[in-house]
């Protein structure tokens, strides 16, 4: 089994968020929307933050100066063939409304409310259900997207917490 980490971020300008139309990627061929992010490069898996970071400048060209409240909300786990895919998500703010496109795709600025009419994949469309049920919370979230007696996707959230135990 394979491991593959991501770090990805939503940033809030207002009520909007920044999100990536994409036309396919290593799990789908069909066009779909995410925040800005993408894979951690072998120096930085211990620090997600500074690959989200990173993965914002070369998506957007929002420099780390121009964000604000970058906080780790999410931990997302899933198996996809022979490989568990773990990301790391964060969300922030930026004043800035201006981008720079990239080749990973185009970048548009969308109400808050309207997110989860985007096709997003089923496990960050999960996570904006929750998110958006839950916009106050600062606790970190670990979600493990899995599927039901129905064989129907379903996600399990849990709080990370410390136990303070060995």
């Amino acid at each position: 089994m394979e491991v593959r980490q991501m770090s990805t971020a939503f940033l809030f300008n207002e009520n909007k968020v920044i999100m990536m139309k994409k036309d396919s990627s290593r799990i789908t061929d069909t066009v779909f929307w995410t925040g800005l992010g993408g894979h951690l490069e072998a120096d930085e898996l211990n620090s997600p933050k500074r690959a989200c970071i990173r993965e914002i400048y070369e998506e957007s060209g929002i420099q780390e100066e121009e964000i604000e409240e970058l906080k780790l909300r999410y931990i997302l786990l899933r198996i996809k063939k022979e490989e568990i895919r773990q990301q790391f998500v964060y969300f922030g703010k930026t004043k800035v409304l201006d981008y720079i496109n990239s080749e990973e795709g185009e970048l548009h600025w969308i109400d808050k409310d309207k997110i989860l009419e985007l096709r997003l994949s089923k496990i960050v469309s999960f996570m904006m259900e929750h998110y958006l049920e839950n916009p106050d919370k600062n606790e970190i979230f670990v979600g493990t997207i899995t599927i039901n007696h129905e064989e129907q996707p379903e996600i399990q959230w849990a709080e990370l917490k410390d136990p303070k135990i060995f």
